[in-house]
């Protein structure tokens, strides 16, 4: 009778301790909520608070390039991107022998047997040679030439079309992708949109006068026959066959860039000349004066050379035409001939 009678009040205490269980996984059920909700949120912001000091910014940390002289390649990715910046390099060492004339593989790109390198010295890591450090931190951009605002892709076949003497490579050819790839593997330590120094040429004090051939042709035989050859056709690397390039290349005649080049210009050429030759001079210590450059650029420039077709399409802004562009048509009445060697005092 004594265990019938603690039934009930065994049950009402099974119930009572199952209700306080149920609060309790309620309770806890109510805090794992919570504590989900707000996980994303107090743990990621800590770990990210502390990642940003443990992990700086290239530019806060100094990183980031200020002079292409400080430039130091480094190694290819064993990516995609990696193999095609590697295959980029090459298209610029030896662009005659994947996209030249005689080329086994794809169509002539190429209308002579230059190389990009052949102005973009060390292939386009070569302080004030034009360098490619740099340079599509700087794309798009205006250009005057071509009176809109290009890509990196426009500004390559424009080289394309004049210093190589060629035509356009497709956007989307391997060939393109692949030297975008490369300038921009140059380019990765450089500040979006800033110009650092060492790009482009060195500065030259333009004399205030019409260049002198004679003086230029002293010049000529003097610093640059001994690479470039008496009659200025360079150094083919096989002799009497330029098929597989130069060493020096020619600097007039029907293998070199062609009238509607940036070299084919006295002042862009001049630059050039005195920040680089002879080939190894320190760009900042020239061996050449600003008069020298001056006069040996127009002398090379006095020469016969491939003539580009459609160059009175350039600079649809006639008032941003270079004084020494040397091809019509012009927004001046300066003759064809000072537009070519000066004075450009005008």
């Amino acid at each position: 009778m004594a265990n019938h009678s603690n039934q009930p009040v065994n049950l009402l205490r099974e119930i009572n301790k199952l209700s306080r269980i149920t609060k309790a996984m309620s309770i806890l059920f109510v805090l794992l909520v919570i504590l989900i909700f707000l996980l994303p949120f107090i743990p990621f912001q800590q770990q990210h608070a502390s990642a940003a000091v443990e992990q700086p910014s290239k530019e806060e940390d100094g990183q980031l390039l200020n002079s292409v002289e400080d430039f130091k390649l480094s190694p290819y990715p064993d990516t995609e991107d990696g193999k095609m910046a590697a295959y980029g390099e090459q298209l610029i060492r030896e662009t005659y022998k994947y996209l030249g004339p005689e080329n086994p593989k794809v169509a002539a790109f190429t209308g002579n047997r230059l190389a990009c390198a052949s102005c973009h010295l060390e292939a386009g890591t070569k302080a004030y040679a034009a360098p490619y450090v740099g340079l599509s931190a700087l794309f798009p951009v205006y250009s005057g030439r071509d009176g809109k605002v290009g890509t990196l892709e426009d500004r390559i076949n424009g080289c394309f079309e004049r210093s190589m003497n060629g035509k356009k490579l497709p956007i989307d050819s391997r060939e393109m992708l692949a030297m975008v790839s490369y300038i921009k593997h140059l380019s990765a330590d450089v500040r979006i949109g800033k110009r650092i120094k060492g790009q482009g040429f060195v500065d030259l004090k333009v004399p205030d006068r019409k260049a002198d051939l004679n003086h230029g042709q002293l010049v000529f035989q003097k610093q640059c026959v001994s690479c470039h050859q008496a009659d200025g056709q360079g150094l083919p690397k096989v002799a009497n066959n330029p098929k597989d390039g130069y060493v020096y290349p020619p600097l007039w005649g029907e293998d070199s860039f062609n009238d509607g080049a940036g070299m084919a210009r006295v002042i862009t050429a001049a630059k050039f000349i005195k920040g680089n030759m002879p080939l190894g001079v320190d760009p900042l210590e020239p061996v050449l004066s600003d008069e020298e450059a001056f006069d040996v650029a127009a002398y090379i420039n006095s020469f016969d050379r491939p003539q580009k077709s459609n160059k009175e399409l350039d600079y649809p802004v006639l008032s941003q035409k270079p004084r020494d562009a040397a091809y019509p048509p012009y927004a001046d009445n300066i003759t064809q001939e000072q537009h070519k060697y000066g004075p450009f005092n005008f």
